[in-house]
Formats: C-alpha cells, sequence, structure tokens
C-alpha cells in the first residue's frame, strides 16, 4: 500500500480510507472517510501503550477523542493517572480532565472512557491551570516509520499540540504515541510534511511498537500565519492565547491578513491591522475595493501564484474552493475568472505554490481534468478583464455581519 510517487496527502487519506473499507478492516463509526478511522484490532494495538516505559513514569496523559483511542484512554483512568481529553473542535475550551465516580469499577471506567463518559464526567481546565502533560496520544490517518503523520486534513491535533506548547504544557522532549492499523503504516515523502506538522515517536498497531527516533522537530507554538479569521472566531480559547502573545510582543499575524491576490481588476490592497484581542477582523464592503479601468494596469504576476486552467462553464467558485480544501491546498487569495474557464490562486511562497500544484494534479471538476501549473509565464494580462466576485474579500474571512460595528467582539 505504499503511495506513489507524486501524491498529495489528501490522496494518501482517500488510499487509507479506501482499503480499510474496502477490506472490512473499518469498525464503527463507519464509513471512515473524513475520520481518524476506527478498525477491527484497535483494542489489542492499544494493550501496548501501558507497557511503554514513557506510560510507566506519566502521570498526566492527554488522549484523543477518537474512537481507536477508546482502550488508551481506559489505561489511563485504571492506572490512576490524570487523563485529558481535548474538547471536540475545540469550541468550549482546550482540555477536559476525566474525573470518574468515586470507587469506580472496570465497567464504569470503561463508560468514562467513552465520548459519552467524557461528556458525564468530566470538567473543564482553563488557560491558567498550570497543566503539565507527561505524555501525548493522537489519532492518524497515516503515519510513516519515521514518524511523520498525516491526520485527517482539519489541523486539530496539530493545533492542540502548538497549544500546548504555547500554554507551556509540553515541551520539545515531551513524547507523543498513535494508534493505529498496520495498513496505515506507509511510507511518504517528507516533502509533504510543514512546520506546524505534528511528528510521533511511538506507533502503536495490533502487531507492532515502533520507537520511531523521529529527527524532526516538533512544533514551537502556534503559527498564526496559518490561522484564518474563521478558526479564529470558532475558537474562544485560541482568541485567548492570541491576546496573551500579542501582548507579549510576538506577531500574531493571521493568515487572512498577510497580502493577498484581489479579484480580477482590482488593486492589491495591503495587510488589514490586526483586529484588538477578541474582535471579529473586519473587511471591506462589497465594491469598496477601486477597479483598474484597462489591462495595461493589471497586476504583475507573483511567482507563487498558480494558474488552474480548464474550468468547466458552469463551475462554481464554491466548488473550486472545497476541491482546493479537500486536497489541503486552500490559497492565500483567489482571482475567479469563470467566464474564461480560469482562475489564478496565490500561496505565502514559491515552495508554498509548489506544493499546492503537486496536490492538484489530477484535480477534476465534473467530468473536466482541470490544468494546474505555475502562472508567472503567462503574463499581468491574464488578470485584467476577469468578472470580480462579488464579495472583494479574501480568501477565509466573512464580511461583518450587518450592524456589527468595528471592534466589537459579539461575544
Amino acid at each position: 500500500m505504499e503511495p506513489r510517487a507524486g501524491v498529495s496527502k489528501q490522496d494518501i487519506r482517500e488510499k487509507i480510507w479506501d482499503y480499510l473499507e474496502s477490506q472490512n478492516l473499518a469498525d464503527f463509526p463507519r464509513p471512515v472517510h473524513h475520520r481518524i478511522p476506527n478498525f477491527k484490532g484497535a483494542s489489542r494495538a492499544a494493550e501496548h501503550f501501558p507497557r511503554l516505559q514513557e506510560f510507566k513514569m506519566a502521570r498526566t496523559i492527554k488522549v484523543n477523542p477518537d474512537a481507536p483511542q477508546k482502550s488508551a484512554r481506559f489505561f489511563v483512568l485504571e492506572s490512576k493517572k490524570t487523563l485529558l481529553v481535548p474538547t471536540p473542535r475545540l469550541r468550549t475550551g482546550l482540555f477536559n480532565k476525566i474525573v470518574p465516580p468515586p470507587g469506580a469499577t472496570k465497567d464504569i471506567l470503561r463508560k468514562c472512557a467513552t465520548s459519552q463518559g467524557v461528556r458525564n464526567y468530566s470538567v473543564p481546565i482553563g488557560l491558567d491551570s498550570q497543566v503539565c502533560v507527561d505524555l501525548v496520544v493522537v489519532g492518524s490517518v497515516a503515519v510513516s516509520e519515521k514518524g511523520w503523520r498525516i491526520g485527517k486534513g482539519e489541523g486539530y491535533a496539530d493545533l492542540e499540540y502548538a497549544m500546548m506548547v504555547s500554554m507551556g504544557a509540553v515541551s520539545e522532549g515531551t513524547p507523543v504515541v498513535t494508534i493505529v492499523h498496520d495498513c496505515q503504516v506507509v511510507d511518504f515523502p517528507e516533502e509533504l510534511l510543514e512546520d506546524h506538522d505534528l511528528t510521533v515517536d511511538y506507533i502503536l498497531t495490533p502487531t507492532r511498537v515502533i520507537a520511531t527516533e523521529c529527527v524532526r522537530p516538533k512544533p514551537k507554538g502556534i503559527t498564526w500565519s496559518k490561522i484564518s479569521c474563521e478558526m479564529l472566531e470558532k475558537i474562544p480559547i485560541l482568541r485567548s492565547l492570541r491576546c496573551r502573545e500579542k501582548q507579549a510582543g510576538k506577531d500574531v499575524s493571521l493568515q487572512d491578513e498577510q497580502w493577498h491576490l484581489p479579484e480580477s481588476g482590482s488593486r492589491q490592497t495591503a495587510p488589514q491591522a490586526a483586529a484588538p484581542c477578541g474582535a471579529h477582523p473586519v473587511h471591506p464592503a462589497p465594491g469598496s475595493l477601486q477597479r483598474e479601468a484597462t489591462s495595461s494596469q493589471a497586476l504583475a504576476l507573483p511567482a507563487a501564484t498558480v494558474y488552474v486552467g480548464n474550468l468547466p462553464q458552469d463551475a462554481r467558485v464554491s466548488e473550486l474552493k472545497g476541491a482546493l480544501r479537500g486536497r489541503g491546498a486552500a490559497p492565500l487569495g483567489l482571482s475567479w475568472q469563470g467566464s474564461q474557464h480560469r482562475a489564478f490562486l496565490t500561496y505565502r511562497d514559491l515552495a508554498s505554490a509548489q506544493r499546492a500544484i503537486s496536490c492538484l494534479q489530477g484535480l477534476h471538476l465534473g467530468a473536466s481534468a482541470l490544468r494546474v501549473e505555475l502562472a508567472q509565464h503567462r503574463g499581468a494580462s491574464d488578470l485584467a478583464g476577469g468578472r470580480a466576485r462579488q464579495e472583494g474579500r479574501p480568501w477565509h474571512c466573512p464580511l461583518p455581519s450587518a450592524g456589527r460595528t468595528p471592534g466589537h467582539s459579539g461575544l
């Protein structure tokens, strides 16, 4: 099941999900697509966990809330260690501490280890809690024997770890463990990884314990330039951490606040100033950006711009956006020229653009195979004359709601 050359993270995810389902290795909840997949033998793989020396020495262990790690959560509770479980999608905080009732039997502890038990027997751990996590367990869709990890594509495990670093809850030496089926252990190129991607030190499968001896550094904190306004709005604790780091003098500019490629014919705009701590960003109203009159005034194409051609006649920008997210290639900005069957995507740098091109190879919208390549040799005039989308705003940030005043958090 080794991936072919030139594959993207999403290609590897789809291959793993398809294989688990087609070979009937998947377990409830099914189908496993777009999840950290549960698999038959997950409890057997977890039996290696309490035998690790790192487990025996740990007092506080963080375990992800997904189904294949249920037995790992049980072993933590059975060993009378402190179990921390991240809140789903980080909506209500970072951690819940699982507190079983006094005198809990093994059956009760098993219930506490389920998703329902996490809801019924937990107390939230605040940002100011002086928590020290000794061992981290994460879910994976794919992992290499070198310790490189691919999650389900939403970035929550990477973000959870980065937030723990920012809180001082973990350090570079804190071990990270993942529990997967043997078929999820595959080789893939390191070029697919980015600085914010979490690596693992131990891989537990039903048949093996793999000590990866991974030398790739783990994330050193939150990479704010990878965080969108949309994500910041959904995760209150992330806003609190951003305030703290901003007050400490760190650069907390968001993904949406970087330079972005404007809609066809609009002037290049500078990054907007960061919104006050806890406030929703405010963006230009539709049509507020001035438009250029002629193609002779069009923008030069930066090196980090990607051309997407052969768009179907009836293609919608929302369809392209969904396809880009699905391939893990969301850009900083998008110029839509649907009437000319093309679009331009802008990325942070040339390396990011080239990774996106690799991820997007073989992409189809409907029956049309899209052409994807660097745009820098196509000339600035390609950006002129295309129909500008109504929004006139960056890739992620929503327009402010009606009646909201600048700086009002809406919380």
